[in-house]
Formats: C-alpha cells, sequence, structure tokens
C-alpha cells in the first residue's frame, strides 16, 4: 500500500487518532483551541514527507511543562532508532531540529495556550515534520540538509515511524511523571547535537556548554553564561 493511502494508524488506549489532509500541527493546535481531549493525535502521510502532533493537558507551569519539546524528541529518536538500520545516525538540536547522520532532516515544534512560563497552559502541542525525499534541486548545493529516504531509511514505514514516536513519547511521558526530569535529561544530552560548539541564539553568541534543569540553554561567552529558557522556542498561538 501507497504512503499515501496508509492512514489506518494505531495509537495506544491514552490516544487517539486523526488523519488530517492540512497541517497536523496547525490542525492539531485548533483542535486545542476547541477544547479536544488531550492525548489526540493528528497526521499526515504524503508522499515526500510526514508530520505529527500531540496535544496535552499540562499540570505544571508552562516552563517545566517544555521538557515535552525535548522529551518528544527523544522519542522520535527512539522510534526511529529502532526501525532505521543500525548505522543510521539521529541526533536532536536544542532548538527542536531532528538530524539524520549529522544532517537536518526535519524539525520538532511547541505551542501552548499561552507563554507566560510560570502559568499552567490549558493545552499544550507537540508535534514534527519530516521529508521523506529531497525537497527539489541539487542536493549537493545544501549539504547541511537532508531526507529520511536518502539516508538509508527508504524501508522505514513512515506510519509505523509516526505509530512509533507516539508510543515512545507516552512512555518517556510516563517516566517523566514517576522519576522526574532525570532520566530524560541524561538521554537526551547523549543525542544533543552542538554541544561544546560555538552558536548563536537570540541575538546572542557563544559556546553550547549545556542546559538547566528545565533544558534553557546555556550559552557562554568568556566568563559570562547566558541562560536561554527553553520557553522562548514557542511558535504563537491563535
Amino acid at each position: 500500500m501507497s504512503a499515501e493511502m496508509r492512514q489506518d494508524l494505531t495509537f495506544p488506549p491514552a490516544m487517539s487518532g486523526e488523519a488530517v489532509t492540512g497541517d497536523p500541527f496547525d490542525t492539531a493546535v485548533m483542535r486545542a483551541v476547541q477544547g479536544c481531549e488531550a492525548g489526540l493525535v493528528t497526521y499526515r502521510i504524503a508522499a515526500d514527507r510526514i508530520g505529527a502532533a500531540l496535544v496535552l493537558a499540562p499540570e505544571v507551569p508552562l516552563e517545566d511543562a517544555m521538557a515535552m519539546l525535548p522529551l518528544c524528541g527523544v522519542g522520535f529518536q527512539n522510534a526511529l532508532g529502532a526501525l532505521a538500520p543500525p548505522e543510521v545516525a539521529v541526533h536532536l538540536d536544542w532548538s527542536g531540529g531532528l538530524r539524520v547522520n549529522g544532517a537536518s532532516c526535519g524539525r520538532m515544534r511547541a505551542c501552548a495556550e499561552q507563554q507566560d512560563p510560570k502559568a499552567m497552559p490549558l493545552w499544550l502541542v507537540m508535534g514534527f515534520e519530516l521529508p521523506l525525499l529531497p525537497q527539489g534541486g541539487d542536493p549537493g548545493l545544501l549539504p547541511d540538509q537532508t531526507a529520511l529516504f536518502a539516508e538509508g531509511c527508504s524501508e522505514v514505514d513512515p506510519g509505523q515511524l509516526i505509530e512509533a514516536w507516539a508510543r515512545h513519547s507516552l512512555n518517556w511521558i510516563a517516566r517523566w511523571e514517576a522519576e522526574g526530569v532525570k532520566p530524560l535529561h541524561d538521554e537526551w544530552r547523549g543525542l544533543a547535537f552542538g554541544l561544546g560548539e560555538d552558536t548563536s541564539r537570540n541575538g546572542h553568541r557563544g559556546t553550547f556548554v549545556g542546559v538547566d534543569e528545565r533544558f534553557g540553554m546555556l550559552l557562554r561567552d568568556g566568563e559570562a553564561t547566558r541562560l536561554i529558557p527553553l520557553t522562548t522556542l514557542l511558535e504563537e498561538s491563535p
């Protein structure tokens, strides 16, 4: 069955799935605004790209709930790691970018009902988008960008990848609730791309030396270390 036709995905009992024709992330945000139940997974599988989003109902302030961004990134890495050939390397940018064999390959996204770090949002949406095929042009002109099927993953079933992402993310949420943030920190740090390298973020430049307990970026410039909160990555809600 072609990728475009396989829309009958299966999710854990705590989740419900909805195949969409538009952008899954935007649809999930719209459903959240309308008051849908937490656990909704919206998804779209096309011939050249896939995407999925998960609606959450946090019970902690937004600054703590934003751990769901790296958490869902770890869920994606775990999912693709289980389905792809063992030589395929998957890493995570702090800003949500997904890396396959070192090159940019899609991204994670986040949106919340409000952007006050100290407030408890009514809803939080996490999602990912991933190119399956190169997006036209000469791939050699964009050596830092790739697509899943160009990296030895042509046998990966896109529907299974979305299902596995949902399962692994749900498992990590349960672990985060039971054990706190340390196991997630440890797992994420082993997957983080660019640690120890110079980077720029929010108009500031320095060395990416790590993250704080809420996954805020620690950017060192000389003797000074600047904290850039994970909440700065939130997209605006409607």
